[in-house]
């Protein structure tokens, strides 16, 4: 179900938040804010960031230097398998960089040209990175949602609102020192980036040329800078700044075409070819940006008009023309927004540690606790009530033998008590084999986890009544059996050491264990008899006594 969700997206040049709710097919939007902080860095765009609405948990995009984006391609295998996978690539990652890393993951859709394999788009964040945008979070009273790539934010928001046929677009997002680079084939995704390199490099271009400071470099290049082909200059100031920026317009062009040759390496599809580019962004607003790179790529070439299919209703007037001005810096914040709204989206949640911890806890681990709590009041309350029976019952046998001694007349009686008694005596021996083989599973269980292999895992378990010599446990005194078959990753190194290793720690952990083990040929597959309530020799005697007696 679609919920209310806000999208900040926080750059050195610009910060957007917008708020809505995405439903209908489009998205609803509540709140819009964007503000220019007076200093280029991520702290200054929290700080400069204040919006007029209350503010939902937030998806927060993420990009830049600290934010890496990688394509592994895997075999098919379960989910629990892939998710091992990535946490060994995780782990590797942040292993070489010395640096502690958030990551997330997601599969792409699958891929004509990769048979029998999967990509797995892992999203990995600098926790430095995450700490600075969570202070500025704080310092505005709002909770985070989830962290995203801003690439993905891009890629959900062309989904939902750009025009989608059946060719291979690349959509850009230009800011000021950092691309979101994602391109899209029909409506599948099949690549994301994110670049280094933005608007600044005309701003120092024109720094440059004119020896002027960058700020003041960014003023000339809005008021006299041009890329427009065959632009007549009507003053000497406008030739000098658009000849300028033309290198660096070249070393923008140069920047997305690496990105499709990555693509083409990562992926393995040699024939990708871009048939569309669409920009957004604060510095796709230069002026004729979109020509020039028709020009130099040769392919048509658009603005990224988000807003005209939002439903802005809900807005102030005042918000809703400054949505109109800014549309294209707000793409990406947009589609934050609509990748937390839309329970259909694509999407990426990269969370700190501790958050990621707390959520997994209260989604799945506080309902099995508060399940096992339940059981065990109940067995508690159960055995409770049987021993408060078993009591009465006493007492009444008590009383009866007495009354038999002293007349016949209540023979009849104390039999049908005697009865009952047989029963709930057949019952608590019910309860207490119950009760032996909890116990015994909860041990075994314990263990398994604690020592079993990382190539093993358990295919069957199942607990049952019986008897079985070789763990003696006499056909007269049945006790129960719990039998374990189970697996072995197939090319798995030392099969029989991990075994005998696995048998071993068994042995040592549990007290009292028989088992009786028979693994297969190749040691993939093993079964496993065992039960910790093996009965001794003077418990056998003491039952072969009493058998004798009751001849």
């Amino acid at each position: 179900m679609a919920r209310t969700s806000t999208g900040i997206d926080v750059g050195t040049a610009t910060a957007v938040a917008i708020k809505g709710q995405f439903k209908g097919g489009t998205f609803h939007v509540s709140g819009f804010e964007i503000e220019a902080p007076e200093a280029s860095s991520i702290e200054d765009g929290w700080g400069a960031l204040a919006p007029g609405f209350t503010l939902t948990p937030a998806r927060v995009g993420l990009t830049g230097r600290e934010v890496n984006l990688r394509y592994v391609r895997v075999p098919r295998v379960p989910d629990w398998q892939l998710r091992k996978l990535m946490r060994f690539e995780v782990e590797d990652i942040g292993g070489q960089s010395d640096s502690a890393v958030a990551s997330d993951f997601n599969l792409l859709p699958e891929l004509p040209e990769i048979e029998g394999e999967d990509v797995v788009v892992l999203a990995m964040a600098k926790d430095s990175l995450l700490d600075e945008h969570l202070a500025g979070l704080a310092g505005m009273g709002c909770k985070l949602e989830a962290f995203a790539p801003a690439a993905l934010g891009l890629y959900n928001a062309w989904m939902r609102y750009g025009v989608i046929e059946g060719d291979t677009v690349m959509i850009a997002n230009i800011g000021r020192e950092n691309i979101d680079v994602v391109i899209a084939r029909g409506p599948d995704l099949l690549f994301a980036r994110n670049l280094s390199g933005g608007s600044l490099l005309f701003d120092q271009a024109i720094a440059q040329q004119f020896n002027i400071s960058v700020p003041r470099a960014e003023e000339v290049k809005l008021k006299y800078a041009t890329l427009a082909p065959g632009a007549r200059f009507e003053n000497p100031n406008q030739e000098k700044a658009s000849r300028a920026i033309a290198g660096a317009a070249g070393q923008l062009q140069s920047l997305l075409q690496s990105t499709v040759m990555f693509c083409k390496s990562q992926l393995k599809i040699g024939g990708l070819k871009i048939d569309r580019v669409v920009l957004c962004g604060g510095g796709a607003a230069l002026t004729g940006l979109p020509q020039w790179l028709e020009n130099a790529m040769g392919v048509p070439t658009e603005l990224f008009d988000c807003v005209r299919v939002l439903d802005t209703s809900n807005l102030e007037p005042e918000a809703a023309d400054n949505l109109e001005e800014y549309k294209l810096e707000a793409v990406v914040a947009l589609g934050l927004a609509t990748m937390a709204s839309d329970p259909d989206a694509y999407s990426i949640e990269i969370l700190p540690e501790g958050l990621r911890q707390r959520r997994d806890f209260w989604s799945g681990t506080a309902f099995l606790v508060a399940s096992a709590l339940l059981g065990i009041l109940f067995l508690g309350y159960d055995a409770w009530s049987t021993s408060r029976e078993l009591q009465l019952v006493e007492q009444q046998v008590s009383k009866l033998t007495r009354d038999v001694k002293r007349a016949k007349k209540t023979d009849a009686a104390t039999v049908e008590l005697i009865e009952r008694n047989a029963l709930l005596e057949a019952t608590a021996l019910e309860l207490q084999g119950l009760l032996g083989s909890g116990e015994q599973l909860v041990r075994v269980l314990e263990v398994l986890d604690q020592r079993m292999p990382e190539e093993f895992w358990i295919s069957n378990m199942e607990s049952s009544w019986s008897f079985d010599e070789e763990l003696s446990i006499h056909r007269t005194v049945e006790r129960p059996i719990l039998r374990l078959a189970g697996r072995a990753r197939q090319g798995t190194r030392s099969m029989a050491s991990l075994y005998e290793g696995f048998l071993a720690s068994l042995r040592d952990n549990l007290d009292g264990i028989k088992m009786k083990a028979a693994p297969n040929a190749d040691g993939s597959r093993f079964e496993l008899d065992l039960s910790l309530l093996a009965v001794t020799q003077p418990e056998l005697d003491d039952v072969d006594q009493d058998a004798e007696e009751g001849r």
